[in-house]
């Protein structure tokens, strides 16, 4: 038996602790700027100096302790409790309420979804649970839906406002919900559901209301108190029965924080995992994780009592001064129009055909959108896009921080010129070849060979100049995934992904 395979070493040697950092920087060239304000997704930068080496100290001072265990190592209790706290505090949790520190909006979420499936399952012997949610909701709902075994009831919004249409969610409670979902912000539009009449049909219907402010549970208290109108949206509302938060969004800490709230204990025991039923140590788990990087709770904290109320108060203020300076500019610029009306730090805007000579309203140029991303990309700023969604249009999405009130006028300079070069590209077309093969294909059916050609084909083959095999210009692909039906783009994207992380 050859041992050749055994024997090949996994690790070199070792290597000088020097040399490993000056590769580690050498590889974050290829990527997205994370602070300085031209990467309008996935990072919140509050522009403060000092504060990514505080949160990097504080981590460091608790990188070997493990959060699993409280009673070893009961400093993280303190954290945790201090930070929830501030968390229920902030969003008008009652007395008794509960909550935990968690490490992203998804394990939040997840976790809620969770509670009100055994909640209901408890309470009233529901066995096949339905989660009613509108369209604009979090994928992570999905993915809790998917990993958790309920049924997802999809509830298109209004087309106008992008708002969830409290009627219709209202409608869609059955004696099988579990639970209620209004978001405070929508991610993918900024836009506020009318959380009050959501959480009020829920309650009259017996039925647990979860509000995702992931976004803005830690900006929208903020800029009240920076003398904004900010609708309620939190525990104040009686129909509240769970919130979750985000700290690594406009809490500033580093990635991954977050805090999901109950308005009892009661609810928040349905989250837990317990088993006793090993030769092993007793396991109380109030998350998804057992083992827990206390660093990231560690840093979390630190972040928050360094800024402390004034300070995210005057970074809300910011945040806010930024949107009215985009969104004023976006309006005035001809045919580029905002999605519905933004409200916490977040705009979408899409791109129009020219209006008739009649005066009726252009309509959303997929093509022309694709290339001003392509075109600011090039420029140094990543602006997201969104694509076309049932019948809601495709834009492009812009996450507002403090660092980004000063990068405002320069980002609409470089549009403007970004807009002008776009128009004179041709435009985006999918190959016909390619467009009559999609709508043969059945997803479930597709061998791994067959969707590898069909990446290559699309452009998202192996590029050995880019680290992800992604093609230079996006455009042509994020038109041809557009147009495909969303089980097969699903699909694709799920074998591109594979591809990128994988065994070279």
């Amino acid at each position: 038996m050859s041992h050749d395979q055994d024997d090949a070493p996994a690790l070199p040697p070792g290597r000088p602790a020097a040399e490993i950092l000056t590769e580690l920087t050498a590889l974050r060239t290829a990527d997205a700027p994370t602070r300085g304000g031209r990467t309008f997704a996935y990072v919140y930068d509050a522009g403060r100096e000092g504060l990514d080496e505080l949160a990097a100290d504080a981590y460091a001072a608790y990188a070997t302790v493990n959060g699993l265990d409280p009673t070893v190592f009961p400093s993280v209790a303190r954290l945790e409790n201090d930070l929830v706290g501030a968390a229920a505090a902030l969003l008008g949790a009652p007395p008794g309420a509960q909550g935990t520190f968690t490490s992203g909006g998804t394990e939040s979420i997840l976790l809620a979804v969770k509670t009100a499936r055994d909640h209901a399952r408890s309470t009233r012997g529901v066995t096949d649970p339905q989660l009613v949610l509108p369209s604009t909701a979090h994928a992570a709902f999905h993915k809790a839906a998917a990993y958790l075994g309920l049924e997802p009831v999809v509830v298109p919004v209004d087309p106008v406002t992008y708002k969830a249409n409290p009627t219709a969610m209202a409608a869609a409670i059955t004696p099988r919900t579990a639970l209620v979902v209004a978001s405070a912000p929508s991610y993918a539009h900024g836009v506020i559901d009318p959380v009050a009449r959501i959480a009020e049909a829920a309650a009259e219907h017996e039925v647990l209301c979860h509000v995702d402010a992931c976004i803005g549970g830690w900006l929208l208290p903020y800029l009240r108190r920076a003398g904004r109108a900010v609708e309620p949206f939190d525990f104040s509302l009686p129909g509240v029965t769970s919130v979750s938060v985000d700290l690594h969004k406009y809490g500033y800490a580093d990635k991954g924080a977050s805090v999901v709230l109950y308005r009892t204990a009661e609810l928040r025991r349905h989250q837990y995992f317990a088993h006793a039923g090993w030769p092993g140590y007793p396991v109380v788990n109030p998350t998804v994780q057992g083992t827990k990087p206390a660093g990231l709770l560690a840093q979390a904290w630190a972040v928050l009592q360094h800024i402390g109320e004034d300070g995210y108060t005057t970074l809300a203020a910011r945040v806010a001064e930024a949107s009215d300076h985009l969104t004023e500019a976006l309006r005035a610029t001809p045919d580029l129009h905002i999605l519905g009306e933004p409200e916490a730090g977040l705009v979408a805007f899409t791109v129009l055909t020219p209006a008739t000579p009649g005066g009726t309203a252009g309509t959303p140029d997929l093509s022309l959108l694709l290339h001003l991303a392509d075109e600011m990309r090039a420029r140094g700023w990543y602006l997201q896009p969104q694509l076309s969604f049932d019948g809601l249009p495709p834009n492009l999405h812009l996450t507002l921080t403090p660092a980004t009130v000063d990068r405002v006028d320069a980002l609409l300079n470089d549009l403007t010129t970004a807009l002008a070069t776009a128009r004179t590209l041709p435009p985006v077309t999918p190959d016909p070849a390619l467009t009559d093969l999609a709508a043969t294909l059945d997803p479930d059916t597709l061998t791994p060979e067959d969707v590898s050609g069909i990446l290559a084909f699309a452009g998202l083959g192996e590029d050995p100049d880019s680290p992800a095999g992604l093609p230079e210009r996006m455009a042509p692909v994020l038109f041809l995934l557009d147009t495909l039906p969303g089980r097969l783009k699903e699909r694709l994207l799920t074998e591109f992904v594979g591809s990128v992380f994988r065994l070279r």
